[in-house]
């Protein structure tokens, strides 16, 4: 946190999402100035949804009282909780250091485990609620699950009863966040009491693997009896390629304000990135996900990768990761797989002799929704057959990845999905409109 003018920041917030909006980030935010949602006519039937988030998908807060500084400018101590993501300050030349130094992850090589930068608290706020996954920003300009939400208001959901979110520490994986499964459990079967109908979850991205996570951590008599089903959206069930170029040369999703370099320093202080790099268990062993004139790496060469990107910490928090939903354990429960393909996507990124420190020079590309490939999106399909309940898969043709939380053909078969209807198409093609 820094002193600065909130008027200037907030130029700088709009700067930033129209800058995002029009970039192909990642994980995050996904609809900036989010379209309203079309009217609907109310449905008979809401069966109880849980929606949870994706990597940078909800607010956080924090609290300080720090030993010292990264600078002069930044707050030593506050007495109240501010926003810690989205923070205006990070958009200020030297507030980006301040809100990198309150955001990152320590991680104690020993332990194994990770603790947060010493003298900041962080907590996720209005869990249970929808408001920190509707909007990331106090100003309600950076929209994620907000059009989705209000689709489903207009079909006869109410906000916070009958669709809630479920928002969490996404800087953690889901070892070091035992008591947010256990805050979810519990939100499942409260909902399952009060409405005395099992609930449907709902997962965007990363937030698919915590669900996947929760599932495989539940008696099957658990999930027979609490969850009706489970809705995932764009997950990289095999990892994602993209997070190897993010933690070796940082990715700005071309917002002018933050080089690439220096949101690096963020990106690799946290212990969810390196547990989303492509699964040892799914790629072939010899595809190249970074080349250089020195070397290709490999999925048998990431402890090297790590070492050579002097981001040795990563080595041991993939380590820690990677069997954690590694060996994609089907879910146990009828499962809706949805995701992008037909867009050009990125597998391999080619360097010059400047890596790790300056952006790729050439791309090699393959099927996807332009940020995840739909070789690690499509591995839902292995579930088929692996489980007594059935798997749908629905690929959209044409949806890019941020799209998929907001875009009307998505949403019309969520709603589909929760009025009790189990059966959809392999393929929507979202080009072709039926106006």
């Amino acid at each position: 946190m820094m002193g600065s003018a909130g008027t200037v920041c907030s130029v700088l917030l709009v700067v930033f999402l129209v800058g995002l909006h029009h970039s192909s980030g990642f994980w995050i935010i996904n609809v900036v100035f989010p379209p309203n949602a079309k009217a609907q006519i109310p449905g008979n039937s809401t069966s109880p949804l849980i929606i949870v988030p994706g990597n940078l998908g909800n607010r956080l807060e924090a609290k300080i009282d720090k030993p010292k500084l990264v600078h002069w400018m930044c707050y030593k101590k506050t007495k109240h909780w501010f926003p810690l993501w989205i923070d205006l300050n990070m958009f200020m030349p030297v507030g980006v250091d301040c809100w990198i130094d309150n955001i990152r992850l320590v991680y104690n090589r020993t332990t194994r485990r990770t603790s947060n930068s010493p003298g900041v608290q962080v907590r996720v706020p209005g869990f249970g609620q929808t408001y920190p996954i509707e909007f990331l920003d106090y100003n309600t300009l950076a929209g994620y699950f907000h059009t989705m939400v209000q689709h489903l208001v207009n079909v006869g959901y109410t906000r916070n009863e009958t669709v809630r979110g479920a928002p969490y520490d996404w800087r953690l994986t889901p070892n070091e966040n035992e008591e947010y499964l256990t805050k979810l459990q519990n939100l499942v079967e409260e909902m399952y009491d009060q409405y005395q109908q099992p609930v449907y979850l709902l997962g965007h991205s990363m937030g698919c693997h915590y669900v996947l996570y929760f599932l495989n951590h539940q008696p099957q008599a658990w999930k027979d009896k609490y969850i009706k089903g489970f809705i995932s959206l764009g997950a990289p069930w095999g990892g994602a390629v993209k997070v190897m170029r993010v933690m070796a040369s940082g990715e700005n999703d071309g917002i002018p304000m933050i080089s690439n370099i220096k949101i690096r320093e963020e990106q690799r202080m946290t212990a969810t990135n390196p547990w989303m790099i492509p699964w040892e268990t799914v790629w072939p062993e010899d595809h190249v996900f970074i080349s250089t004139p020195t070397f290709n790496y490999t999925k048998q060469d990431y402890q090297r990768f790590f070492t050579d990107i002097s981001f040795e910490d990563g080595w041991y928090m993939w380590e820690d990761a990677k069997n954690l939903t590694g060996d994609l354990h089907p879910p146990g429960v009828e499962m809706w797989c949805m995701y992008g393909v037909g867009l050009q996507t990125v597998v391999t990124y080619v360097y010059d002799e400047k890596f790790p420190n300056a952006d790729p020079v050439d791309y090699i590309y393959a099927d996807g929704d332009d940020t995840v490939d739909s070789f690690s999106m499509g591995q839902c399909k292995r579930w088929v057959g692996q489980q007594e309940k059935p798997i749908h898969v629905t690929e959209f043709r044409g949806l890019p990845h941020l799209d998929i939380v907001f875009h009307e053909k998505v949403l019309d078969q969520i709603q589909h999905i929760l009025e009790g209807n189990s059966d959809t198409p392999e393929e929507i093609d979202i080009r072709v409109t039926t106006e």
